[in-house]
């Protein structure tokens, strides 16, 4: 079944870095999955030193919703620190994807 995309206005920016056991655990699809259906654009990777980063943009709602799906998901009990930096947005994304670090 195809995820519904939805329209995006960007107004916000958030970079967000996940720490705990959350790779190999399907955190990158799921967080994918999440912004889809929420209607996000920007990317999630996992790090070398094996936290997960994500940069997403979308509108303030939207990020809450979104940060609010991961840690309510099956994902939140993986999840031992997260840290968000809110940023001004530039409008580069036009979807959310799954990045392939190093």
């Amino acid at each position: 079944m195809a995820i519904k995309k939805k329209t995006v206005k960007v107004s916000h920016r958030a970079h967000v870095f996940y720490a705990g056991r959350v790779q190999g655990v399907g955190f990158r699809y799921t967080a994918e999955k999440i912004a889809l259906e929420i209607g996000l654009v920007g990317w999630v990777k996992n790090l070398p030193d094996n936290r997960v980063e994500i940069v997403c943009e979308g509108s303030a709602v939207q990020i809450q919703k979104f940060l609010e799906g991961i840690k309510t998901s099956f994902l939140g009990p993986y999840i031992k620190k997260v840290t968000c930096n809110w940023e001004k947005p530039i409008g580069q994304f036009k979807d959310f994807s799954v990045e392939f670090c190093c």
